[in-house]
């Protein structure tokens, strides 16, 4: 990660292209891929880390891009909501949440459905109680959560059904 006065020269591969930006000391990962990248499908709520809308996968990891740095990426393989999508056509965790009902102003969308891609990649889910564990860094502020329940179960059903 060169520095000069200018900032960090950073590599990060986001959403399975190469970037190589220049960015200052205290830019966030979440200001990086909205104003940088124009991936604005990662949203800022809270800024606090509190309430899961600008969640983004970091080396497969689930992150809150509003608490890390873009330096801190350096190197790096990120996704965002935006490379959910396949062939511009809902993958299977998407259309769950279609069907179920499990969004009303969308604005957490995108940060539950890469908590919940992060999960499902980890392993089965389940039951009830674990898609509530899962849910849990994620807050919706104008919807009940039983949709949103239904829709993990139903993708980590789809999921389990595939891998066979």
């Amino acid at each position: 990660m060169p520095e000069n006065r200018d900032g960090h020269r950073i590599s990060v591969t986001v959403n399975g292209t190469v970037r190589e930006e220049m960015v200052d000391d205290r830019l966030t990962l979440a200001d990086f891929l909205r104003e940088r990248l124009r991936l604005t499908g990662t949203h800022l709520g809270c800024e606090h880390g509190v309430c899961g809308a600008c969640t983004v996968l970091v080396d497969g990891d689930a992150v809150r891009s509003c608490l890390m740095l873009a330096v801190q990426s350096d190197g790096a393989r990120i996704e965002t909501v935006e490379s959910l999508a396949e062939d511009g056509r809902l993958n299977t965790l998407q259309e769950a949440f279609k069907r179920n009902h499990a969004l009303q102003c969308g604005f957490c969308t995108s940060g539950f459905l890469m908590s919940v891609t992060a999960a499902l990649r980890e392993g089965p889910i389940g039951d009830e109680q674990r898609a509530r564990e899962v849910l849990s860094g994620n807050i919706c502020r104008c919807t009940g959560y039983t949709g949103l329940v239904k829709a993990v179960l139903e993708a980590d059903a789809e999921r389990k059904d595939t891998a066979r």
